[in-house]
């Protein structure tokens, strides 16, 4: 028999854990179940680069909440568990826990089940069906720990892909004392994130600590004794092949959801591949919800589908989710900002707002210190900005350098409140010589943006 306050959650990620918290929290008398195919409870993914560099001294510290936790608050924790079918008609989770078969019945269904590394087609990368021996994905402590075990001082690295991902594990085998090359397939890194101009100062820093190949394709890998030899590569334009000597290999080339539970069930897909949901994370399907990386929503500036792949938007996610579906009453905002940063070889980058394409809009760019001129100690910061022609609102931003991911989160304010670049640049912002300007990177932007604009209409 079904009751009312049955809940199921597929996957604890960080979406999935967070739904299950919520949800907890909204309805203390609620029936929680997560089936969890890993054997680890809820961690942080963005983290484990930071492991394998010995940031994070112990691979296990990335675990958030314990099982122990989930026990002690009600919420049944099934690890190594996965999910064969959904019965949305008769509202049946299927699933097998080893060899033990499981059916539950629930009121309201969440799904997390999250993305999987995408590998692009690199001939001779899989034996038996598996990546051959010292080629791996990132995306769980299992492979953190497969890359830490296989880590030698001196050796050679190469990473496919310069994304935030490749970038963080480039610095941290750099870290490490490997010899490291980064082969991206798009003309520039960090293509999904800055625009050249601003990617170009990320790229010089870089390349004078590792080797950089961009609009290059991995065609294909050698194979000796089992283990990665070396990695062809080709340049997309030229057509030249060279052969990078290879001990390590990572892919790092983007993520596929994992929507076919959901697509079987009968789930709209929408156009970027992902499970579509509302602004109360529901699905096409009464009673079901979809959260995190499987899930697509529409970008705040544009208003078309975008995928989401940030932890954050997937813990908000999660909170909508779990709240709605212990009957609480909770959206998200009427679209994401795609709020960014990381940090590589010392270097800071954020961004907020879509890599603006086909989209009228003028941008502001400014090149300028944190401190004032006169005091000591002032570091680099470059800012972008793009101003929507038509309303002059604020529509997207870019930093690389000092403070870069606070600068952007103000702009994110911006972006969410609709301010137009003629109010933002009249910001008042804190000011002493040894913390901030007088005028700080984040408004002097706006004022060359806002430049721009007015002679162009």
């Amino acid at each position: 028999m079904i009751k009312d306050n049955d809940i199921i959650i597929i996957g604890c990620g960080a979406a999935g854990g967070t739904a299950a918290q919520f949800a907890r929290k909204t309805d203390r008398k609620s029936q929680i179940t997560i089936f969890e195919k890993g054997k680890y409870p809820q961690y942080s993914k963005c983290g484990l680069p930071y492991a394998i560099s010995g940031k994070i001294n112990k691979i296990e510290n990335l675990i958030e909440f314990s099982s122990e936790w989930f026990k002690n608050n009600k919420i049944n924790l099934l690890l190594g568990t996965s999910v064969e079918k959904i019965d949305a008609e008769n509202k049946v989770v299927i699933a097998k826990k080893g060899n033990e078969p499981i059916e539950k019945n629930y009121s309201k269904l969440i799904i997390a089940t999250g993305a999987s590394p995408q590998i692009p087609p690199i001939k001779n990368i899989f034996e038996n069906d598996k990546l051959i021996g010292n080629i791996f994905t990132l995306r769980t402590i299992d492979d953190a720990k497969k890359i830490s075990s296989s880590i030698k001082k001196d050796d050679n690295a190469t990473i496919i892909g310069a994304g935030l991902i490749g970038l963080e594990m480039a610095d941290s085998l750099n870290n490490l004392g490997m010899n490291v090359t980064v082969v991206e397939a798009l003309p520039n890194i960090l293509q999904n994130t800055l625009d050249q101009d601003m990617s170009n100062i990320v790229f010089k820093e870089i390349s004078t600590k590792v080797k950089i190949f961009t609009n290059h394709l991995a065609d294909s890998i050698e194979n000796k004794f089992g283990n990665v030899n070396n990695v062809s590569i080709k340049n997309k334009k030229t057509g030249e092949e060279k052969t990078i000597e290879t001990d390590l290999l990572i892919i790092a080339t983007g993520l596929k959801p994992n929507i076919s539970l959901s697509k079987n069930a009968g789930c709209k897909i929408g156009n970027t591949g992902h499970i579509s949901v509302n602004r109360e994370c529901r699905t096409s399907i009464k009673n079901i919800f979809a959260i995190g990386d499987c899930t697509e929503f529409y970008d705040i500036v544009t208003k078309k589908p975008v995928a989401i792949g940030l932890g954050s938007i997937a813990v908000r996610q999660g909170i909508t989710a779990g709240i709605n579906a212990s009957g609480g009453k909770y959206m998200v905002p009427d679209g994401v900002l795609q709020t960014c940063t990381s940090e590589f070889f010392g270097i800071e980058i954020a961004a907020v707002g879509t890599n603006i394409k086909d989209y009228p809009a003028v941008s502001g760019r400014y090149n300028g210190l944190s401190l004032p001129h006169y005091f000591p100690g002032g570091k680099p910061i470059s800012m972008k900005v793009f101003i929507d022609e038509k309303t002059s609102r604020i529509i997207s931003a870019q930093a690389v350098g000092d403070k870069a991911a606070k600068r952007i989160d103000t702009f994110a304010c911006a972006i969410l409140g609709g301010m137009t670049v003629e109010t933002f640049r009249k910001l008042e912002t804190a000011y002493a010589p040894p913390i901030a300007p007088t005028l700080d990177a984040e408004t002097l932007v706006c004022d060359f943006a806002s430049i721009k604009l007015n002679r162009k209409r």
